[in-house]
């Protein structure tokens, strides 16, 4: 049943996403967090992944080649029911719209000029954005440690991460450096600086 409930959760955040990969993160991580589960030999439902989880997902999955989407699924899955439940993440993130794609690549020629398609996608795309800004948005809660005391003491506290966040920005805004390197830097310094 848990393997169903999987496959389910993530084809749904495959078939509600728009813009790729990135763009669905917003959802997964939305559906993954809220989604409740029993571990087994535990007493009390808790959520597929939590804040922090999700955000070391993500981290492992952009420093991996390939689309990030199937890798944080897998993750998820992983953690769940082990490497069937990795096996079933993935395929629920990609096949249901890979079926769609195939069925409608038939019709896509005819339709990607429709004025109303076009009027559609410039109302999505910011959209997209605006879910790529929460789910940063949402992950800086986790790796800031915000608590009650709000955001002000915890980027004091945390200015080591701002300098991270500050250098991984500029890198990849003026240089063409693979995101792979940066983690793969960033992991280094890590295992010196927090051993």
């Amino acid at each position: 049943m848990m393997l169903w409930n999987i496959f389910v959760l993530f084809s749904r955040v495959a078939l509600f996403s728009w813009g790729g990969g990135p763009a669905s993160l917003a959802l997964m991580q939305r559906e993954t967090t809220s989604a409740l589960w029993v571990p087994p030999g535990a007493v009390e439902a808790v959520p597929w992944t939590t804040p922090l989880e999700f955000s070391d997902a993500v981290a492992v999955g952009n420093a991996l080649p390939g689309p990030i989407a199937p890798q944080v699924s897998a993750y998820v899955g992983y953690k769940l029911a082990g490497v069937p439940g990795a096996i079933v993440a993935a395929t629920g993130t990609v096949l249901p719209t890979t079926l769609l794609m195939l069925v409608l690549v038939v019709f896509f020629f005819r339709i990607k000029d429709s004025s109303l398609i076009q009027s559609m996608l410039k109302a999505v795309r910011p959209v997209v954005v605006g879910l790529l800004l929460w789910t940063a948005y949402d992950m800086a809660y986790s790796v800031f440690g915000v608590k009650r005391s709000g955001w002000g003491d915890s980027l004091v506290i945390g200015w080591d991460k701002i300098l991270f966040i500050s250098a991984t920005f500029v890198l990849l805004t003026t240089t063409r450096i693979n995101p792979a390197f940066v983690i793969f830097g960033a992991a280094c310094i890590g295992g010196v600086v927090y051993r």
